[in-house]
Order: C-alpha cells, then structure tokens, then sequence
C-alpha cells in the first residue's frame, strides 16, 4: 500500500486517466468528423492526406484502451500495469509525434496536389458520374465554381454553360450560364485549400494537446510505479 505523497499521486492518476480517456472519445469523434469531410471531397485528395483522420479515429480507441490499464494499474496499485501504462503512452507520443510532424511537413504540398486533382477531375465531370457528384457537393458547400472561377469551365463544356451548382437555387436545367449575374465566383482550388490547412491545424492542435496530457500521465505513472516498487522492496 503506498503512502504519503505517493497516495496523493495514485488518485491524481486515476483522475488523469478519466480525462484521458474522455480526451480519446474527444479524438475519435474529431477524427470521424474530418473523416466524413475528406470523404466527401476524396477525388480532390491523395489517399495518403485521407489517412490523417484515420490515424485519430485509431488513436482515439487506442487511448481508451491504454486509460483502461491506467485506472485499473492506478487502483489496484499493480506495478506491472502501471509500466505498461506508461510504456503505451511513450508509444502513441512517439506515433503521434512522427504522425505530427510528417503532417505539418506535407502542408505546403496541399496546393500541388489539390490542383493536379482538380485538373483531372474536371476532364471527367460529363464522363463520370462519381466525379460530377464530387464536384457538385464541393461547389454547392464551398459556394464556389470551377478551380479558379466560372470560366474554367469553358475548357470542359467548350460553351457558356456552367454546372447547375456554380448558381445558387438554381435547377439543372441549362440556365446557369457565365453570363448569370447569381452565381459563385470564388476558386474552388482556394476554397478547398482553405479548409484543409484549417482541418490540418485542429488536428495537429488536438495532437499536440494529448500528447501534453500523455507526458503529465507518464510522469504520474512513474513516480507510483516507483513507490510501489519500493514499498515492495521494503516487505
């Protein structure tokens, strides 16, 4: 039975590890959220930029596991559960540091990638129709109209026809034109963009706050496990 301080800490623990895995259904959820995003616009990203809300959907269920051994090693004062705690959380942080950083390098080549799907997908907007539904859902929530504004579409119609959803409330009908005075004119590239880079700093945000939380858990983890271990020594 530990004593002193040390009893001290083993409820701060056990405290810890209530938060921690209220912080894992909090990554789940935002992993999910994004997930249905990036979904929606997957024509337009690289699997590899899809994979990103994976890893938090992963992570967050992970991180309700490891709060299972820390709560139960916490009450129990089991010196082997603690370890594994502690070991679990030294794992996501390194996981979820490499995973940060390899993010944050690649944000500067969300613009290159955007705009070669773009490009590629636009040739295929009457041919395809997967594709033509992933650029309606786009123009319609991002209020936008082409890659870089209506007249982008000239290239793929060859006429002044734009798609219904360049023009808002408008039917497919064929009356949404270039000439339409009611229609979005922002680039739908810097929307999209845009949204991304936002998406990509809460991720790295809600990343960077776990991992503070892991390294306060880590520490918590250590100091019990090494008054358990003393006091075992000490019987």
């Amino acid at each position: 039975m530990v004593s002193g301080g040390m009893t001290c800490v083993k409820y701060l623990l056990f405290c810890f590890n209530l938060i921690f895995a209220i912080s894992g259904v909090a990554i789940f959820t935002v992993g999910m959220i994004i997930h249905t995003v990036y979904h929606h616009y997957s024509y337009f990203i690289e699997p590899s930029f899809e994979s990103a809300p994976v890893v938090l959907i992963i992570v967050g269920v992970i991180v309700a596991v490891v709060a299972f051994f820390g709560c139960c090693g916490a009450v129990k004062e089991n010196h082997c559960m603690i370890i594994t705690f502690a070991a679990l959380l030294l794992i996501i942080f390194t996981i979820e540091l490499a995973a940060g950083l390899a993010g944050y390098a690649r944000r500067m080549e969300v613009g290159d990638m955007l705009e070669n799907q773009f490009n590629t997908s636009m040739q295929n907007y009457y041919v395809r129709k997967d594709v033509e539904k992933s650029w309606n859902i786009l123009q319609h929530e991002m209020k936008c109209c082409g890659m870089n504004g209506p007249e982008d579409w000239r290239s793929v119609i060859h006429n002044e026809t734009l798609p219904h959803t360049c023009c808002p409330d408008t039917q497919n009908d064929g009356t949404c034109t270039i000439m339409t005075l009611n229609k979005y004119t922002k680039s739908c590239l810097e929307s999209l963009e845009d949204t991304l880079l936002t998406y990509s700093t809460i991720i790295g945000g809600v990343g960077c706050g776990v991992a503070v939380i892991q390294l306060i858990g880590v520490v918590f983890a250590c100091c019990l496990a090494c008054s358990i271990r003393k006091e075992y020594e000490t019987v």
